[in-house]
């Protein structure tokens, strides 16, 4: 099938994100989801795109396709496919670029991309003995075999599963992992905390400017992030105690340099230029220049590391320099993640020996990244973030002089990483 050879990302808008257990914790993930999809849909000529893709990360044993369930409970046509996608925080960047691929200049002009998590709404299931236990007892045709297999129960079945925050290969949550990686990278405590105060002066800054008045819509009786804090300080951040390594005397992650656990739904277009003419023409677009994705053996290198070297494969593809991207959307998983990017983004044996690549980039541009504030003071609800980092870039980019570049780069459990490169063009 002939590709078309334009293919752009126009921002869309999101719920406010709030802390786990919040202001939002009444909402399980379709709920959070429904009044993002509609808004999208009500501001397209015709009402409806040519498909939609929507990703959430914790698993509900209420929906197989989240993204069929949202586009049915939105009141969008029910011709219109949809399907679900995951790759933990990188979900629904990845549905961008999937729905990138499947744009064809067509049948299929533009669609609806999206993704979304309930931290607040997390499913307890029954262990696997319990379950298997269960399906049996049900199967059992008389009475006898009912209490024949009710007596076969033991106690070491009785158990239940409570879905963790952890990679399942190493038992290790994610910020036991960075942990780890920021001791290899020595990352200390203090540029870790200068990151997140500059992550939450940012996004309050944005706030108070009205950066995010249309790419936010209220959601019940929330109408702004709740998790940046205006009032926090360096003095502040250094009382904190470590969250992740608690013995070792040697911790540097904390709630305050971490991002929290958030409940939040958010979507963006994937478009051709067909499909732009479906759009209000005030909606801010880039175009899709490139992408890669990246998976490293997280045996080996840090957990959360890949976006390290799928950026300078990127970028030497294209023959750019750092100094050639105007904007650095760069997912802040954890402050100490960002940091020990940028520095390995600035080590060339790194480059050379890790990366494999052995053109030479430059000098970093520290104070292009995050400019309105990234995921230590937004939040991040799992599924969701690629969405929200697209849409935030998006509309920065698209207010820079035609050919200006991005780069947006999210990490996700497992080793894997994606990024991608956007030119602002009028």
């Amino acid at each position: 099938m002939p590709r078309p050879v334009d293919i752009w990302l126009a921002a869309g808008v999101r719920t406010p994100f709030a802390k786990v257990d919040g202001p939002l914790q009444a909402f399980d993930a379709i709920e959070l989801s429904v009044p993002v999809a509609r808004h999208m849909a009500g501001l397209l000529s015709g009402g409806k795109p040519d498909f939609a893709v929507w990703g959430s990360v914790v698993p509900s044993l209420q929906w197989s396709n989240i993204a069929r369930e949202v586009l049915m409970d939105s009141g969008i046509d029910a011709t219109v496919p949809a399907f679900s996608t995951v790759m933990a925080c990188s979900t629904s960047m990845v549905g961008a670029i999937e729905a990138a691929g499947m744009l064809d200049g067509d049948s299929y002009n533009l669609a609806l991309v999206g993704g979304v998590d309930s931290l607040s709404r997390v499913q307890i299931g029954l262990g696997q003995r319990l379950s298997d236990w269960l399906r049996r007892l049900q199967q059992a045709r008389s009475l006898g075999q009912k209490l024949d297999h009710a007596m076969s129960v033991q106690l070491r079945d009785i158990r239940l599963y409570i879905p963790a925050i952890a990679n399942r290969t190493t038992g290790l949550s994610m910020g036991e992992h960075t942990e780890i990686t920021a001791k290899e990278w020595q990352i200390n405590r203090a540029e870790q905390d200068e990151i997140a105060l500059a992550s939450h002066q940012r996004s309050v800054a944005a706030w108070d400017r009205g950066f995010f008045d249309d790419l936010v819509i209220p959601m019940g009786d929330v109408r702004r992030d709740t998790i940046p804090r205006r009032d926090t300080s360096l003095e502040k951040l250094a009382r904190l105690p470590p969250t992740f390594d608690r013995t070792s005397g040697k911790g540097s992650l904390t709630a305050g340099n971490s991002s929290p656990l958030t409940d939040g739904a958010a979507a963006a277009w994937v478009a051709t230029s067909k499909g732009l003419s479906r759009l209000p023409a005030d909606t801010p677009r880039v175009r899709l220049v490139d992408w890669e994705i990246a998976s490293v053996d997280f045996r080996v290198e840090g957990l959360l590391m890949a976006p390290a070297f799928a950026i300078p494969r990127l970028l030497a593809r294209g023959d750019l320099s750092y100094a050639d991207i105007a904007l650095w959307e760069i997912h802040e998983a954890f402050a100490a993640q960002l940091a020990f990017h940028l520095k390995a983004l600035q080590s060339q044996e790194f480059l050379r020996q890790r990366a494999k690549v052995t053109r030479e980039f430059g000098p970093f541009p520290k104070e292009r990244v995050n400019p309105n504030g990234g995921s230590t003071a937004i939040g991040h609800p799992f599924g969701a973030t690629g969405a929200r980092i697209i849409s935030q870039a998006v509309k920065e980019l698209a207010a820079m002089k035609s050919g200006s570049r991005a780069v947006v780069s999210i990490c996700a459990d497992g080793g894997l990483g994606s990024v991608l490169l956007l030119e602002a063009s009028s």
